[in-house]
């Protein structure tokens, strides 16, 4: 029996981790991939297993998923977002159903993410572990450039269940430039927030009961820090506990450490210092 869910899968060039996630939402009839006017065969994968395929250039990724959110034909008003390199656990599907039919007051839910890397998941270097992927079609928008912030209109809660993330299935290299692109658009969003002057509170950012709020703030505060890549090195590797997932937490804390020292220099280029 099919949940009344429809599901929502960014694509670009997918075609090697499309059918896993296609299998993962198996569980739904109405499923839409997004692509970004992939070239490969993943728009055949998709209607070759019953999903609608709507193309759109990726502008930046709060406008492409505000744009998907408002004009894809959904059939159902719960929509679980997911990007291809992801997979649904059974577990979380079960508890997804339980959502659709007893969601309580809540407008949207949190799921935990797991990341593999190196054939392990790296469950203590992970920067973030929740997100909001499952959530009412109209209650929800999004902010920021690029690794958008989800501003829900209402009340959130949290599913059972992960969301399996493998991030470098198609390799270190793709990683590398995919987060090139990424460091990009995040060096634009911080100059584009210096303009505006906004008010970081420390209190808002740890204690609001709002979650774009908080959000919101503790990135602003965090990009405001000096260090930023040491101290993101510090964070995951030895405050997470990174350490604990052995040489894949390692390599994870570097990569992750370069990520922010790329958006670093970026940063002062756009400012043209």
């Amino acid at each position: 029996m099919k949940i009344p869910v429809s599901v929502m899968i960014l694509t670009k060039n997918e075609e090697k981790n499309l059918p896993a996630c296609l299998n993962s939402v198996n569980w739904s009839d109405d499923i839409h991939v997004f692509d970004s006017w992939s070239d490969d065969s993943t728009a055949v994968i998709a209607r070759d297993n019953g999903a609608e395929v709507r193309r759109r250039v990726l502008d930046n990724w709060s406008s492409h998923l505000n744009w998907g959110l408002r004009n894809l034909p959904f059939k159902y008003r719960w929509i679980l977002y997911i990007n291809a390199d992801e997979r649904v656990s059974e577990e979380l599907v079960q508890a997804i159903e339980t959502a659709v039919n007893n969601p309580g007051e809540n407008k949207a839910f949190l799921i935990e993410r797991c990341d593999y890397f190196m054939g392990r998941n790296i469950k203590h270097v992970q920067a973030s572990r929740l997100y909001i992927r499952f959530f009412l079609r109209d209650h929800m928008r999004y902010e920021r450039l690029v690794n958008p912030v989800s501003v829900v209109d209402g009340n959130i809660g949290l599913l059972k269940g992960h969301l399996l993330h493998y991030p470098f299935s198609k390799g270190v290299t793709h990683w590398i430039e995919k987060h090139n692109s990424y460091s990009m658009l995040e060096a634009r969003q911080i100059n584009e927030d210096k303009k505006k002057k906004i008010n970081v509170s420390l209190v808002k950012a740890l204690f609001s009961k709002d979650y774009h709020i908080r959000s919101m703030h503790r990135k602003a505060l965090y990009y405001s820090l000096p260090f930023r890549p040491f101290l993101m090195f510090f964070l995951l590797y030895i405050v997470k506990g990174g350490f604990l997932d052995g040489r894949s937490g390692f390599h994870y804390a570097v990569l992750r450490t370069f990520y922010e020292y790329m958006i670093v220099l970026k940063t002062m280029d756009k400012a043209g210092d």
